[in-house]
């Protein structure tokens, strides 16, 4: 057990371990430090932030617009419209009115570009060379300030779209996805639903893209992030010609405010068959939120990456004893209620004993002995270190500065390493209480037909896995 592990430790443990805090607080001193002179920021009278980050390693720079928006802000009538959006970013505007004329545009500057919808932000980006900025931050504007929508082209791309759909579906993952996710979020459902239903897709109109840019496409709900070789005060003049006279709106969370997430009551459980040769398992929560319990995020992160390590208690009770082929635990960092996932694939003579001990382990999550001190000093390290070199690609460092600016916010991404590094023990101890030890959550498991009707498994033996017997 890891207690009796942690009574056999060594004096010289014990100093490694003071060694690696006292390495972690200088190293998350230091990111701290440089994340406040690389990041250069300005906020244009309209309210649309200017996030600039100077990279001179090669001459190439990266331009992108993040909004907020995306499924959480999807009543069920527009579900899987913030995707629809997204792809018609790239279509005819006011500048470049014909099909096909802005993509053309953008292949003649030599723009890598592509944009993405999640949950609680949309992005649109560009990669091009250093001497190109200019026309990069013109032509997004054009495409972000006014779009046409026209119908030829949205029928044309809502074909796209529900091919993408038509691709999920066919994963066997999909349905027990789904099936899980409507019971964590009930009503809430199409706030998490990214890519929609297909009933809405296929009858979208112009008149709703309209809407979805009137709300949430303004300068007030919107950030500019450049990176790469450029230079601040060139890129903070290009966003006020180009974007400065773009007109501020009202808040769009306060004219339209996002209803918050109602907590789960009790377990609940799902069992899904699809033709496949394992069995998986897939467990959901409700976890922190990002705006309300910020502390929990970071303790999540820690929690998980300990618990994810092939030397885990964790690793060896589950997937060394082959009960699991695989294991793990994630949080995914949203505002409106992120979720706490465990997925696991095992067999199907292994699986009820690999819920009953799975089981036996959530339980474990908020002992204190559960986690030993040189473990958690540990995977703080290696997360400064992977923070760090994520910051060495400008096109990707633009992506993560602009999800946590729409998810959290700026301060929160640059305060990140050193609340990270500052999660104990009891912290993680905390975070598990809360959020996942006896709290109520969805089981979800993904068998094949034939494997269901021997194991003869129910959903009401899943509300109970103690009761699970091989």
């Amino acid at each position: 057990m890891i207690t009796a592990f942690r009574d056999r430790r060594s004096t010289a443990t014990a100093l490694i371990g003071a060694a690696l805090l006292g390495m972690i607080s200088v190293s998350a001193e230091a990111q701290r430090g440089d994340l406040e002179k690389i990041i250069q920021r300005r906020v244009l009278p309209n309210g649309l932030e200017v996030i600039v980050v100077e990279n001179h390693g090669v001459p190439l720079a990266t331009v992108e617009l993040d909004v907020r928006n995306g499924s959480f802000t999807q009543t069920p009538e527009y579900a899987g419209l913030a995707h629809m959006y997204e792809h018609m970013f790239f279509k005819a505007n006011r500048a470049f009115p014909e099909p096909d004329d802005f993509i053309g545009r953008l292949g003649q500057i030599g723009a890598v570009f592509n944009g993405t919808t999640s949950e609680e932000r949309v992005n649109y980006y560009m990669t091009v060379t250093a001497d190109r900025v200019g026309e990069a931050v013109n032509l997004l504007s054009a495409a972000l300030r006014t779009p046409l929508f026209r119908q030829d082209e949205l029928e044309r791309e809502r074909v796209v779209v529900l091919g993408e759909y038509d691709r999920n579906e066919s994963n066997p993952g999909f349905r027990l996805n789904r099936a899980v996710d409507e019971r964590l979020w009930a009503d809430a459902q199409s706030r998490k639903n990214t890519i929609g239903e297909r009933d809405i897709i296929a009858t979208t109109t112009p008149e709703k893209m309209r809407e979805i840019q009137r709300r949430y496409y303004v300068p007030n709900n919107t950030a500019l992030i450049v990176t790469g070789d450029v230079d601040p005060n060139e890129v903070f003049a290009l966003a006020e010609r180009h974007l400065g006279s773009w007109e501020r709106a009202p808040d769009p969370f306060t004219s339209y405010p996002i209803p918050p997430i109602a907590p789960l009551e009790k377990d609940q459980a799902v069992i899904v068959e699809e033709p496949i040769g394992a069995v998986v398992v897939f467990m959901r929560w409700h976890g922190p939120s990002v705006g309300k319990d910020p502390n929990a995020t970071y303790a999540a992160d820690v929690f998980s990456d300990i618990v994810n390590q092939p030397g885990s208690g964790f690793h060896r009770r589950l997937i060394d004893s082959g009960l699991f082929q695989s294991a793990a635990i994630n949080y995914y960092t949203l505002n409106h209620v992120g979720p706490i996932t465990i997925i696991g694939q095992t067999t199907p003579q292994m699986l009820r004993r690999a819920l009953a001990a799975l089981d036996a382990e959530i339980a474990r999550f908020s002992d204190p002995a559960y986690f030993a001190t040189e473990e958690i000093e540990s995977v703080k390290a290696q997360r400064i270190v992977s923070s760090a070199f994520g910051r060495e690609r400008a096109s990707s460092f633009a992506q993560t500065i602009g999800f946590w600016w729409s998810v959290a916010s700026l301060e929160y991404y640059m305060g990140y390493v050193d609340n990270m590094a500052s999660q104990t023990v009891k912290d993680l101890q905390s975070y598990a209480d809360r959020y996942i030890v006896n709290k109520p959550r969805v089981t979800g498991i993904l068998i094949s037909p034939r494997d269901g009707r021997t194991l003869g498994l129910t959903e009401a033996q899943l509300l109970a896995p103690r009761a699970i017997t091989p």
